[in-house]
């Protein structure tokens, strides 16, 4: 959990995508994920937490489907949604969030 915390601390965004190996929405995510990390390379941190794995994490975040994205900024929670979400608009999200 600590090591969360030393991620999310950053002072630049942190897009953290809750998923489950199961989840179909959350494979169809991958490369959109990808997309955003090439596009905007060194400016956003993109980590990624299985579910199942991290039971606690997800509790601690009422994660309660997959995919859940969540954006911190120095640790803060900025913005959050469920369900897939198009390249564009997650480009825009984190991009307004520097």
């Amino acid at each position: 959990m600590s090591k969360f915390s030393e991620i999310i601390n950053q002072n630049k965004p942190v897009l953290v995508d809750f998923f489950a190996e199961w989840c179909g929405p959350c494979k169809m995510m991958s490369p959109i994920l990808k997309e955003v990390k090439s596009g905007l390379g060194d400016k956003v941190s993109i980590i990624k937490i299985d579910v199942d794995k991290n039971q606690s994490l997800a509790a601690k975040y009422q994660v309660r489907g997959v995919p859940t994205f969540l954006l911190f900024k120095d640790g803060k929670q900025i913005w959050r949604q469920s369900g897939i979400i198009q390249k564009e608009e997650l480009l825009t999200i984190v991009s307004n969030n520097y």
